[in-house]
């Protein structure tokens, strides 16, 4: 299982495909198979490098305070001790808050910035869900139990439920297969989410760069979108119709051809 030393901390990562590089970020919670849906199109053309944040399963779980900040340092260190001198990045959720501090902090590192369900900073609304899912996590014992019970309902659409029961428990099936990181290792990881605030750095954002965001999505919703857009110069808007906080399970073929399009336009 490949691994390297990065930043203090070792970072478990998967590499597939053939073409320019590729940095996929993963969200809370998740090791780096969650973008599996998207990696199937996306090695076709590029080469697909997914890893597994600090606190995530195969990554060292250190103590101590976690940052989207510090997350971004650690991809950064990453990509250099993997030999990945400059990628496209993409990352949904808490994937995207990393991927802004990577593309403001290090620019010559980043080609192209795809930023999917996004915010810049942490408000009062998305603060109290975390904060639930930080009660529900304490008390059911299990980041499985959570992710299904607690995270899905905000993930989904009520019309997923009721129409294709199937694909919600497929996806349930998939959360039960995946290893998970400890109840501890959860809480550091979502304080970074309640601390994130990368709003001032945004003009330092020059790599040309993808927003979307889910139109059913309420944790983050389209409200953030004009301070992205406005904030990140070279920047364009896609929202998805008929899905909430993750296009990439609920619209898998429409999202990967509106952002394999974006990805194709902006390769050599």
């Amino acid at each position: 299982m490949p691994t390297v030393h990065a930043n203090g901390i070792d970072i478990y990562y998967e590499v597939q495909g053939e073409g320019e590089p590729i940095v996929l970020i993963p969200y809370l919670a998740a090791d780096q198979q969650c973008y599996a849906f998207q990696v199937q199109d996306y090695a076709k053309h590029f080469k697909c490098f997914t890893v597994d944040l600090r606190g995530a399963v195969r990554s060292s779980k250190p103590s101590g305070t976690y940052t989207t900040e510090l997350f971004a340092d650690d991809v950064a260190a990453f990509m250099q001790a993997a030999g990945v001198e400059r990628a496209h990045v993409a990352g949904l959720s808490l994937g995207a808050a990393t991927g802004m501090w990577l593309a403001a902090k290090y620019p010559t590192r980043v080609k192209s910035l795809s930023l999917h369900s996004p915010w810049p900073k942490t408000d009062p609304f998305l603060r109290v869900v975390v904060e639930g899912w930080r009660i529900m996590a304490q008390g059911l014992g299990s980041i499985t139990d959570l992710v299904i019970k607690g995270l899905f309902p905000w993930c989904l659409t009520p019309e997923l439920y009721d129409s294709h029961p199937e694909v919600v428990e497929s996806l349930a099936q998939f959360v039960r297969g995946r290893p998970m990181p400890p109840v501890d290792a959860f809480f550091r990881q979502s304080n970074a989410v309640l601390d994130h605030d990368v709003q001032s750095k945004l003009h330092s954002i020059h790599a040309p760069t993808l927003i979307t965001f889910g139109r059913r999505d309420m944790v983050t919703s389209t409200r953030f979108a004009d301070p992205l857009k406005n904030g990140i110069t070279n920047s364009e808007v896609v929202v998805f119709d008929g899905c909430a906080h993750a296009p990439i399970y609920e619209k898998v073929n429409e999202f990967n051809k509106r952002t394999l399009a974006f990805l194709k336009h902006q390769s050599d």
